[in-house]
């Protein structure tokens, strides 16, 4: 028997049970910032000052407020850093894949999800497997780097049914990279076209999902939404492969949306 299969053999199974239980293997990882608007001081905008993606701005409803945009978070930390009264603090909060760009808008109100005929046209449609054609339009790699994780032998993408294919005629899911160049533009719409319906989109990292720092430049614009129909945002610089999991089972609704009542929750980020 060869060295390395008996080395093999003997320390087991290495992936992880997660997400049904065990790690998730992102112990110690700075997610997005938490808000707390009870700690603001009235007319402060260091931390939007600070913010270079705009993800923070002054909102004048009669009272000056700020409205955080986690679809623009690159999770720098700046924020934090220049918040005097503590209102931001770094968190490890990761598992913010949503169905709708709105639910990612700090304090915004949520509709009734037809949650119920979602399942069910989800499950007619896939089963449970996934099959996903990934279009780098413009990233810088650092969401490609947290992809190739997937297959890894902790994470073990297969083991959930879910498998990337090289053609977009096998494709039930197109999962975007990058801001969207205008040179990338063309090809993207080719893609998506070759794909059999019913397929999805998916906006992965925050470029996808809002431009990120390069938006509205001179060579591209702001993410996908004008573009091609999103069923999936998951914002992040860049998100870890335990929140790129998390937003696919949301899709498939196999976990749930971490949205309550208008904010994202917090604490336990295990599916």
């Amino acid at each position: 028997m060869p060295m390395w299969t008996l080395y093999g053999l003997l320390k087991g199974n290495a992936s992880t049970p997660w997400p049904d239980k065990g790690e998730d293997g992102q112990t110690g990882v700075i997610g997005m910032p938490r808000f707390d608007p009870n700690k603001c001081q009235e007319d402060c905008q260091l931390c939007a000052d600070a913010c270079l993606p705009q993800a923070i701005t002054m909102i004048d409803s009669g009272q000056a407020r700020l409205a955080v945009d986690y679809g623009r978070c690159v999770t720098c930390q700046a924020c934090v850093q220049a918040c005097p009264t503590g209102a931001f603090m770094s968190s490890s909060d990761w598992a913010f894949g949503v169905r709708r760009r709105e639910d990612l808008v700090w304090a915004q109100a949520l509709d009734a999800l037809p949650a119920e005929q979602l399942k069910e046209n989800i499950h007619r449609v896939f089963g449970r497997s996934l099959h996903i054609r990934h279009v780098d339009a413009g990233s810088c790699n650092g969401c490609e780097s947290e992809l190739q994780a997937l297959n890894n032998p902790f994470y073990n993408l297969h083991r959930l049914g879910i498998f990337f294919t090289a053609s977009p005629r096998a494709a039930d899911l197109l999962l975007v990279t990058g801001p969207v160049t205008y040179a990338m533009r063309g090809p993207l719409l080719e893609t998506y076209d070759a794909m059999p319906e019913p397929r999805f989109v998916m906006a992965m990292g925050t470029c996808a999902v809002s431009g990120g720092t390069n938006g509205g430049g001179y060579a591209c614009g702001h993410g996908l939404d004008d573009i091609l129909p999103v069923d999936v945002y998951l914002p992040g610089c860049a998100p870890n492969p335990a929140a790129i999991i998390q937003a696919l089972l949301v899709l498939l609704m196999r976990t749930p949306q971490r949205v309550h009542g208008g904010q994202l929750t917090h604490g336990d980020n295990h599916a």
